[in-house]
């Protein structure tokens, strides 16, 4: 097959970590042909979706990772895969390819789903599964704020469209900064801010999950640094080898039928305790660190569900 990655640039990934790197290496050790874009160089043209970009291999040597062709303009609806693989923050520029790219389905397949990825945001889709998460409020009014930090006491504030960690604050009972971080934040950003009720279970880590084609995989943990509250690891999380509880399982029964629905083929779905927090269907992560701890080759688990999909 001719698959087409739109991504963030490929030349600066870490080779060890980055689940489009493996996902790519897979796909052509399965004999398939890589093209590699980046979202600037998407375009409607005239009816067609073309995009600006690279033929490319990739081998495992970091820093002479991928070898390029030169730059070629393509018509996406060539390609029997077009992976959306960007990093957020999900803004109006990332919700627009997702509307550009929906113009290739069905014909060409879009993974994931495009117009759910658009209508499932990380943080939102949790909403649908109240029994499942911890108490939470979405609002930029901050006496909304207020009177729910007032309730639970110890909060977790985040942007709402946010990413890797990137300013996600623990405010305990004695904090005094809540005004100030609202006016931070509604000073740059248009967007309401989350606030969910503080998980202290959040020290024995942070578990993501990885689910194909709606099926539960496996999982890592994520623990925190000391004294970090968050576990991302992109600021310092430490992953470790986890298997999935009886209460993850009965998560991911609960939400996996309607990720194979709508599209979504691979998702990462965030679980601190007995509590699901984010649902991330945007770019998710996890899949080499999972190999490396369970031996399961979970790329060749998505392939395996996308080349199905295409027979």
């Amino acid at each position: 097959m001719k698959i087409a990655f739109q991504m963030d640039p490929i030349q600066s990934v870490d080779i060890n970590a980055d689940s489009s790197f493996r996902l790519a290496e897979e796909a052509q050790a399965r004999g398939h042909e890589l093209f590699y874009y980046s979202p600037d160089h998407l375009a409607f043209d005239e009816g067609r979706v073309t995009a600006k970009g690279y033929f490319f291999t990739v081998r495992r040597e970091q820093g002479n990772h991928a070898d390029l062709s030169e730059l070629t303009h393509v018509d996406l609806a060539d390609f029997d895969v077009v992976w959306l693989r960007q990093d957020p923050p999900f803004d109006m520029h990332y919700i627009t390819s997702t509307h550009i790219l929906d113009r290739l389905m069905p014909e060409t397949l879009v993974v994931n789903d495009p117009f759910w990825v658009r209508n499932y945001p990380e943080k939102l889709l949790v909403l649908d599964f109240p029994d499942l998460t911890p108490p939470t409020t979405i609002a930029r009014d901050l006496d909304a704020i207020k009177a729910f930090k007032g309730k639970h006491g110890d909060v977790i504030l985040k942007p709402l469209y946010g990413n890797g960690g990137a300013g996600v604050f623990r405010l305990d009972r004695n904090d005094r900064n809540l005004t100030s971080l609202h006016e931070l934040f509604t000073s740059f950003s248009r967007e309401p801010l989350i606030v969910q009720k503080f998980l202290p279970d959040v020290s024995n880590g942070d578990k993501r999950i990885i689910l194909v084609d709606g099926e539960p995989v496996g999982a890592i943990n994520r623990v925190p640094a000391k004294g970090e509250t968050r576990s991302n690891m992109h600021v310092g999380g430490r992953p470790e080898k986890i298997g999935l509880s009886e209460r993850d399982l009965e998560i991911c029964a609960a939400i996996g039928p309607l990720l194979k629905e709508k599209g979504q083929v691979f998702v990462g779905i965030d679980v601190i305790g007995d509590y699901l927090t984010e649902i991330n269907v945007t770019s998710p992560t996890g899949i080499q660190e999972l190999e490396r701890f369970d031996g399961v080759n979970i790329a060749e688990k998505i392939w395996q569900a996308i080349e199905a999909k295409r027979t």
